[in-house]
This record gives C-alpha cells, structure tokens and sequence, in this order.
C-alpha cells in the first residue's frame, strides 16, 4: 500500500513537471527568496547569541582567575567590533536587486514633499503577477545595500525603546538601594537634574562656538544642544560592578549609581523638551521666549505626569497583590508583577509621554511596596527574571554598538565633530561635578570629599541611553555625525575609563571592603583618609524625612500589610474607610512580633556572623510575619 502511494506521488510530480510547471515561476522564486530572508534572520540572531555566550563565558574565565581590568560591557563591545568587522569584510557578498521608482508626468502626482513617503507603492504588469501592487516600507537612506546581512544586523531602534531599554531601566529602580539612595537624595537630584541640565548646554554651547572652525558640516545651535542631551546620561555600569564587588563605600555608590539611575530620565524629557522648543520656534537663529516657555512647562510636565504614570501602576500593582489571592499562584502573581510593569512603559508612550521615567518610578514603588505583598516564590522570580533581563539587555546593546560601527549603514565620521564632542562631554562633566560638589559641600555633613568628587568626575561613561537616542535618527548628515561621535565615546569610554577602575581607585586612595555597605548597618561616611564617621538615622536628607514619614504612617499601611495600620494613623472620623482597606494579616501582626523578631535577627546572619543586607527596613520582618501567621490576607 505504502509503495502504491509513493509511486502516484511520484506520477503526480511527473505530470505538473512535464505540463509546464518550470523554475521560473514566481511562487517558487518568491518561495526561495523567503527562505533565503528566513536563513539570514536565523543567521543574524545566532551571531548575537553567540556573542552573548561568548561573552558570559569570558566573563566566568575572568571572575575565576580574579581578573578586574576588563567588565563584560567591554568585552562585548570588543568582541561586536571583531564580528562587525567579520560580517562587513569577510562575509559573501549577496547583490541584492533594486528597480528605479520614476516619478509619473503628472505634475500633480510628482514627488514634491519635504520627507520622504512612509510607503512606497510599486505596480507590476506582468502576466505571472498578475497586475499586482506592492507596497515599500520607508527605513531611511542607505548608502551599502550589497550585503543582506548588513541590512539584517541593523535593528529597527524601535526595538531598543520599546523591548531592549525598558528591562534595564525598570532593574535599575527595582534593584535601588533605598536607603542609601534617599539619605543622599538632595546631592543626587542635584547632579541628576541640574548637572545633566547644566551638562547639556555645556556641551551644546561649546559644540557650536567649536565646529565653524572644525568641521565642513553646517550644525544649527540647536543640533549641538540636541547633541548635549543625548551624550550627557551616564551608564557607569562597569564601574558600579567593580564598586559592588570591592565593596567601596556606600556613599560614593549612592551618589554614582544614583546619579546614573535619574540622569537617563532626565536626558530623555530634555532632548523631548529641545525638540518641542524646535516645533515652536521656526526662526532660525533668533531666540523665542514663548517657545522657550513652552519647552520648559513640557520639561516639567511630561517629568511630573511620567512620575505620576509610575507610581500609580507599582500603587495599583500593590493593591492587587494585597487584596486578592493571587499569591497561592506564584507563576500568576510574576507574570501579572511583569505585565504591569511592562505596561507602564507602553502606557506613559501612548500617551506621548517618557515611558523610561514611569517605568523607573514604576521599579523603585514595585520595589518598596509590591515586593513585601509577594509571595516568597515570586520574590526570587522577579529578582532572578530582572537581573537576567537586565544582563542580556545591556550586553546586547553593548555588543550591537561594536557591530553597529561596521554594518550601520549611515555612519558619517567627521574627524571635527569628534574630536570636539570628545573635548566638549570631558569639559561639560567637569562643570557638573566639581561646581555642584562645592556648591552641595555649602550645607552637607559629611563633605563630599576631592577624592570622591574625582571618581564621580571619571565615573561619566556613556552607554545605553546615549546610543538608543542618537541612533532614532539618521536622516540628516547631522545626526549621523551625532550616531557616530557617540558610538565612540560610548567605545572608549566603557573600555578604557571602565577598564581602568581599579587604578583610580588605588590612584585617589578610596577606600574598599567596607562592611556597612549592607543596608543592615548603620550609615556611615569616609573621609578622604578613609576614616569612619558614624551618622545617625536622624540627620538624613530633609526631604527623605518628610517623604519617610508620610510613607510609613499613610503609603505603607494601605498598599502593604505593614504596621501600623491606617486604623491607627488616620482620624477617627475616617475608621469606615480605614476598617476597609486593613486586611487580617495587618491587624495580627503584633501578637507575633517577638517570634518573628527571634527569627528574623537570626536569619540576618551568615556564617561569618556578618548583617545581611536586607532589601528593605522591614521587608523580611513583613515576611517573617506573613509565614507564621499564614493569614490570606482578606480585607475586615
């Protein structure tokens, strides 16, 4: 029976052979090619993963031998400049096919816009397809479209806004040391906000007054200041891992990761804010106050409404998980903590608003209120499933900015451009650190002392922020200036400044193996010297005060299970709405308090008899609490 089939399929193939099925039809042609675009798809993810692969295999070959001079951000733009290099000069060169586009007779139809169209429609008259029109997409101008591959190794930048940017930006507020980051709130604002702000026109003003003389291209002011938006944000991630692993004080940790953490935000709504001063002000060259007025009121109110996305998803997370069962479904309680997570950065762009400000807002109130609701399963999922996001994200990018140098097609080295933007982002950190240090110095206790000030001065590499704004747009031969002058300082920063950490920390005698690092301990500060001078609780930022008040009598009772409750803290003429919002757990909490403080004291300490760190001041009191009682939770 088997053979029998087998032979009539054979018969039948025969027969559509020898009636004029040929080679040359287009189902076949176009089949072919489909499949050739689906192997150079495969190809192209299979060269990032094993970048990545190679990369975390180095990584492990480094830790274990205890060497610190190269972090993995380096080594994977290294080893994306050697792939980048591979795929433009040693990989086969596949002609692709191109048809000329004529314009039509008409006048009236004839291509006369300022942009190029978004689609372009192409009709076919031939019989085997059938009178049919395609249509184009616009990707912008390209100079190489000999080799596929090159075209299939540049992403849409899309792609790091909506997928590759957010997990590291969400990690970066969910991982937050809150306690050491409020303590130094004011001087981290200050260098976050004013210094990225004062940074931006440094490099802007500079830029402009520099490149007449450098450069053949003509720059507008407001391409330099656009310039200084997106190579003012820090991405000192090889230094910040350097710091965790050396355990260098917490302060100067505080200070750049904290500076790191606001100074994306930042950088995105100021670039936002120089492009809306752009639309309003059509005069070139002169200077309009209304629009000016109207740039900054968008500054501020995309920030503040951004925030208020933020905060109000991680809020509204929180109620869920405090009010519902979810828990007893630890794979449904992770998936719905990421769901809205990730929603919050899709919401704030749909509303044309910053989607990396509300999804870091979103991780540091997902972090402070929504971790103490989890269940202890989800609590190491989302950790674990952020740290690995974040890690694959960030070497992704990294890698993709060594590749990029070689495949990205609208690359335009302008010897003048870079040089002046290398001179120009060293002398606009400069004016952020050492001014502000001093001016912060005026009112601070401790001081932030010279040697400090000159790691943070060098902790100003570029990254991930600075390559994903300058690589949005490519038309102009500006902005490809702009793309390839922040590739290489991102390059040479991360390798050479990153790589030489551990120098400079032994150059500027910071002090390293700290042991009040861990959040368990009391704060403390260190002097140039490296002497330890202890600082109470009570003399933290005068705004951490305020906020830490407010949050423990009013946040904390309402969107957790912590003490005191809202019965407690609020009037008595609100007890109806007080009795609602309290659950069980919160109302049986004190009855175990001193079995829950014996355990917790002990599982605070390792075999060394050394404090853990503990993610929040009363996370694993909260959690002790919730498995003894084994209360649901449900609302009185």
């Amino acid at each position: 029976m088997a053979s029998v089939f087998v032979c009539s399929l054979w018969c039948l193939v025969l027969i559509l052979i020898f009636n004029g099925v040929d080679s040359d039809s287009p189902d076949i042609e176009l089949d072919a090619k489909a499949q050739l675009v689906h192997k150079i798809d495969s190809l192209n993810i299979l060269l990032y993963t094993l970048l990545l692969t190679l990369t975390v295999l180095t990584i492990w070959l480094f830790k274990h031998r205890r060497l610190r001079f190269l972090h993995e951000t380096g080594l994977a733009v290294i080893y994306g400049l050697i792939v980048g290099c591979i795929i433009r000069y040693g990989m086969h060169q596949t002609v692709l096919s191109h048809m000329l586009v004529a314009e039509e007779a008409d006048d009236q139809n004839k291509y006369n816009q300022s942009l190029p169209p978004d689609t372009l429609w192409l009709r076919f008259s031939s019989a085997s397809l059938v009178n049919k029109t395609y249509s184009y997409v616009f990707r912008g101008g390209v100079e190489r479209t000999s080799n596929p591959i090159d075209i299939k190794a540049t992403f849409d930048p899309e792609i790091f806004f909506n997928i590759i940017l957010p997990p590291i930006i969400f990690h970066a507020g969910y991982s937050l040391k809150r306690k050491y980051f409020f303590r130094n709130l004011g001087a981290i604002l200050t260098y976050a906000v004013i210094g990225t702000t004062i940074s931006a026109f440094v490099v802007g003003v500079l830029m402009y007054a520099i490149l007449p003389w450098t450069s053949s291209l003509e720059y507008s002011f407001l391409d330099t200041l656009y310039f200084g938006a997106l190579i003012s944000p820090t991405d000192p991630v090889t230094i910040l891992a350097i710091f965790n692993d050396l355990r260098v004080d917490v302060t100067l940790y505080s200070l750049v990761f904290g500076e790191s953490v606001l100074n994306d935000a930042v950088a995105i709504v100021l670039s936002g804010a120089i492009q809306n001063y752009e639309r309003h002000s059509r005069l070139g060259g002169t200077f309009e106050f209304d629009a000016f007025l109207s740039a900054v009121a968008g500054f501020v109110s995309i920030f503040s409404l951004s925030l208020a996305i933020g905060a109000g998803m991680g809020c509204s997370t929180a109620l869920l998980t405090k009010f519902t069962r979810i828990k007893d479904f630890p794979l449904m309680e992770s998936a719905l903590f990421f769901l809205m997570s990730y929603s919050t950065f899709l919401i704030a762009e749909a509303s044309d608003l910053t989607g990396i400000v509300s999804v870091l807002f979103c991780g540091i109130f997902q972090a402070h209120y929504t971790y103490n609701n989890l269940s202890k399963d989800s609590r190491k999922k989302t950790k674990h499933l952020f740290e690995l996001l974040n890690f694959l994200a960030e070497n992704f990018i990294f890698s993709y900015i060594g590749v990029s140098m070689f495949t990205f097609p609208k690359h335009r080295f302008d010897a003048g451009f870079i040089i002046a933007g290398f001179l120009c982002t060293t002398l606009s950190r400069a004016t952020n650190i050492y001014p502000l240090s001093f001016l912060l110095n005026l009112g601070r206790e401790p001081k932030i002392p010279s040697n400090f000030q000159h790691m943070l001065f060098f902790a100003g590499l570029r990254g991930a922020m600075s390559f994903a704004l300058a690589i949005r747009n490519t038309i102009s031969d500006a902005r490809q200036a702009m793309l390839t002058t922040t590739s290489l300082i991102v390059i040479f920063t991360v390798i050479i400044q990153g790589g030489s950490t551990l120098q400079l920390l032994s150059l500027f005698r910071i002090p390293t193996g700290i042991e009040e690092e861990t959040e368990a301990l009391p704060y403390s500060s260190h002097d140039g010297d490296g002497s330890t001078s202890p600082r109470g609780s009570g003399e933290k930022a005068w705004l951490a005060k305020i906020w830490g008040n407010f949050d423990t009598n009013f946040m904390k009772p309402l969107l957790t299970n912590a003490r005191p409750t809202l019965l407690e803290t609020l009037p008595v003429s609100c007890t109806p709405i007080a009795r609602v919002l309290t659950t069980t757990q919160q109302m049986t909490q004190d009855t175990l308090r001193s079995d829950s403080d014996l355990c917790l004291h002990s599982d605070q300490r390792d075999s060394h008899g050394r404090a853990l760190e503990s993610r929040d001041s009363d996370v694993s009191m909260i959690d002790t609490r919730v498995s003894i009682s084994g209360s649901e939770g449900k609302p009185l």
